[in-house]
């Protein structure tokens, strides 16, 4: 989902990304197949487990990393002597085909069906792609200008959470669209926006600006992102310790001394708070300064599924759905084609179509995410040898 920058593959980046990549499967299954999914949140603390919320909790970092290579990848690939037009017009493009994608192939790996019957889900793709198009016009901003905007719309966005789409009236669908989660219609089609633009569009800046740490000295780069990790790892757990600005959510003494962890990390995700990207973005890097002390072949699954992330992306998606059509008919006999060409509860499908106790425990949801992930290493392994080996213009947008 990120640019590409072949010829030269930065090994630490593509294997942050493919890392975060295998953990937010997880989360894909779940939502898929597990039980609780269909009727409850993983984060409601009133109803969760440990184990369950751990489950979601470890893959909030998916998103951000996704966002944050996106933009150390697009500095890096013009940094290969490419001129700045040719960057922000491929930024223009792929984001432009990553929201026709969301809009289409994505809604058939949801719903297994493209009809306008099902709401229209403006998640991963949608975001990545606009916050693309937004940085084909960013790159142009001077460096220290561009970083200064990043950070202080990371700091200073949860002010804006006070502000309600209602209060635009009919505009309110463009305050969804920009930080407000929410759902509208259009021609009466139910769109609902999972991820708004801000501040996605800031981490996205704040990635093609940090793309300098890799032209530095190796000591010095590594020296850099243990740094910068540990200060905003610190920083995420002063703020939340103060528990006065940073998060809508604040936290609270619970019954138990794990359910008030549990409530401390419980950070804001839709749209991700100055908590939640301190919380993530810290330990990314800190994660990415190990991998880059570390020899990893090529050949590695965390770097094969970096180098091919929208593939092995929307492959993914079709594999969790497929798998839980297949349980279904194994459980619930013919009777499964008649809900299963629906989207499941947990992505917006009608509830009172499905079985009740739809779904499966979840060692069920561990066990399907491990053989996904390990069915598609080798057409993941075959791709990336396809990319690496050939010069094909349309390989850049795959």
């Amino acid at each position: 989902m990120g640019v590409p920058d072949r010829p030269s593959r930065v090994i630490p980046i593509d294997a942050l990304r493919g890392g975060v990549m295998i953990v937010m499967a997880l989360d894909h299954v779940r939502d898929f197949i597990h039980r609780a999914a269909m009727v409850s949140s993983p984060t409601d603390l009133a109803q969760t487990t440990p184990i369950l919320f751990f489950t979601r909790w470890v893959t909030h970092i998916c998103a951000p990393v996704f966002m944050f290579t996106a933009g150390m990848g697009a500095f890096l690939w013009w940094r290969q002597r490419r001129p700045k037009r040719e960057l922000s017009t491929f930024l223009l493009t792929r984001g432009l085909w990553l929201i026709v994608l969301e809009l289409t192939v994505m809604r058939v790996a949801y719903d297994f069906d493209a009809s306008l019957r099902d709401p229209v889900l403006l998640l991963v793709l949608w975001v990545l792609g606009a916050c693309m198009i937004a940085l084909a016009a960013l790159i142009w901003l001077p460096t220290r200008a561009l970083a200064a905007a990043s950070i202080l719309i990371i700091v200073l966005h949860n002010l804006l959470d006070r502000i309600r789409p209602a209060q635009f009236g009919g505009a309110a669908w463009i305050w969804n669209l920009i930080h407000a989660p929410g759902a509208f219609s259009v021609g009466g089609v139910l769109v609902i926006v999972g991820y708004p633009l801000v501040p996605w569009i800031a981490v996205i800046t704040l990635g093609f600006i940090s793309g300098h740490l890799f032209l530095m000295d190796t000591a010095v780069r590594q020296r850099r992102l243990i740094i910068g990790g540990a200060v905003l790892t610190i920083a995420f757990v002063a703020i939340r310790a103060l528990n006065r600005y940073g998060d809508p959510a604040p936290w609270s003494a619970r019954q138990t001394g794990v359910f008030t962890m549990l409530s401390f990390l419980n950070t804001t995700k839709y749209p991700p708070s100055l908590a939640f990207l301190l919380m993530t973005l810290g330990p990314a890097l800190l994660l990415l300064a190990a991998l880059d002390r570390s020899a990893l072949k090529s050949t590695n699954p965390i770097v094969v599924f970096g180098r091919v992330p929208l593939f092995y992306f929307v492959c993914h998606f079709f594999a969790a759905h497929v798998v839980a059509a297949l349980l279904a008919v194994w459980r619930y006999g013919r009777a499964a084609f008649v809900f299963m060409n629906h989207p499941v509860p947990s992505m917006g499908g009608p509830a009172g179509l499905f079985p009740p106790a739809f779904g499966y425990d979840l060692w069920v949801v561990y066990a399907v995410w491990a053989l996904i992930v390990l069915a598609l290493y080798p057409a993941c392994r075959w791709f990336a040898r396809v990319k690496a080996s050939r010069d094909s213009w349309w390989l850049r947008y795959v």
